[in-house]
């Protein structure tokens, strides 16, 4: 009954919201190529060949694919087919740069309507269905029942937001987990979560988070020095990164580098939007300071700059590397939810976040308790500790130690989630 409530509201709502959407793809730009995958209609797959596993492997956009590449390169080495969807154009590049020789396809995932989705599961076919983190479509879990295909969720979690409403329907937290077969949840406090909606305990195993096994290539110093130079961010003076930033926390930002450099300390600002489409929005918050600054997008700097903006897809791991001390974004009010510290961890880098950390709790608590990260109050309360930070090398070794040995100490969740994929496949 529900799943028919649910298949009638949908167009009502889909009709309600589209302009937002369209406006906001048309904003960030590169939909063009593979817009109609969203209607049912990904790219033919060659036909099924006898004993060949298939896989339908859906990542929301570039975080969660690069999340996935070594376990889409890991199923390939074993034989299995994976079709890779996404949502976003940014997620559909990095798969379209990064993994097209480990999958039988690239596509976008289609609109959960059943008309699209019951096309788009008569084309893939897959034996397997994969979901990450917090998708949860029930068209799309529908069609993997009436078909017989099971449905994984891998780093499996549930947001603050999403935990509270759905404790407070019953009937719509049943609706949007009974598709799922099995969730591998990405920390205990998941799992916990899950099992308080009512999700059966037998079915949830606590894999970690394939995001603390991310490998990252390393620039040599002569990487470096190239990244350096076309950024405009001058040899020899300390660089405050902004990872993933949202806005307001690109003004307060700001005010953080003119605090440190008042205090002596000789230092450059690097700034990467989350949604590289704000770029006008950057710029004209960055003319207003006086301040010297270059658009990655525009190619290599002329010269050395006072903050350098990284309006680019793909290219934050590698100007992580470059950072002194990192902001991590989407934390400062009225944001709530944060952005991923991972990276920035994994490469020894001294953090801090504000206090809307809402999707990655577990991990900032337990980078807090290492003392690989500090949170800070407020914007003003930002400008003081990275100050701090940039004037004290010791104190930045102590974050990156403990930011590295954290990283150690919580590795292995690729591997005990391909286990239960190939468990699942009848593989292992």
């Amino acid at each position: 009954m529900m799943i028919w409530i649910y298949r009638l509201l949908f167009p009502f709502v889909l009709l309600a919201t589209a302009p937002y959407y369209l406006w906001r793809m048309r904003r960030r730009g590169g939909y063009g190529d593979g817009f109609w995958h969203r209607f049912g209609l990904p790219p033919r797959l060659q036909a099924r060949r006898t004993g060949v596993r298939r896989v339908w492997l859906q990542a929301v956009s570039v975080g969660e694919m690069l999340a996935v590449e070594p376990i889409v390169h890991a199923l390939g080495a074993d034989g299995i087919e994976v079709m890779l969807t996404t949502t976003t154009s940014t997620g559909y590049r990095v798969a379209a740069d990064r993994l097209p020789a480990h999958v039988c396809g690239i596509a976008y995932f289609p609109v959960d309507w059943m008309p699209f989705s019951s096309r788009a599961w008569a084309r893939i076919l897959p034996d397997l269905a994969i979901v990450t983190e917090g998708e949860r479509w029930p068209e799309h879990m529908h069609q993997a029942k009436c078909r017989g295909v099971p449905v994984l969720c891998i780093n499996a979690r549930i947001s603050d937001r999403s935990f509270r409403r759905l404790r407070r329907f019953p009937a719509a937290a049943a609706f949007v987990l009974d598709g799922m077969t099995r969730l591998l949840a990405g920390s205990a406090q998941d799992a916990r979560r899950f099992r308080e909606m009512g999700y059966p305990a037998d079915r949830i195993t606590v894999t970690g988070n394939i995001k603390l096994d991310v490998k990252i290539p390393r620039l040599d110093e002569g990487g470096r020095a190239k990244l350096r130079l076309e950024l405009g961010l001058a040899e020899g003076r300390l660089v405050l990164l902004g990872s993933s930033t949202w806005p307001g926390e690109e003004e307060a930002l700001v005010d953080a580098l003119l605090a440190a450099r008042s205090t002596g300390v000789g230092c450059s600002l690097l700034l990467v939007p989350r949604h590289a489409e704000r770029r006008a929005e950057v710029e004209k918050l960055l003319m207003a300071t006086g301040l010297s600054f270059h658009m990655r997008s525009q190619g290599a700097a002329p010269g050395p700059v006072d903050v350098a903006v990284g309006d680019t897809t793909g290219e934050l791991r590698a100007m992580t590397q470059l950072a002194d001390v990192v902001f991590v974004g989407k934390s400062l009010a009225p944001h709530t939810e944060g952005q991923t510290p991972v990276e920035a961890a994994a490469l020894g880098r001294p953090i801090l976040f504000g206090p809307g950390m809402g999707n990655f709790r577990s991990i900032a608590r337990d980078l807090l308790e290492r003392g690989a990260a500090r949170s800070v109050a407020d914007a003003a309360d930002l400008c003081d500790q990275a100050a701090a930070l940039l004037r004290d090398p010791a104190r930045r070794e102590l974050f990156s130690a403990a930011a590295s040995s954290w990283r150690g100490d919580n590795g292995g969740a690729v591997d005990r989630t391909l286990a239960a994929i190939r468990g699942e496949l009848g593989t292992a």
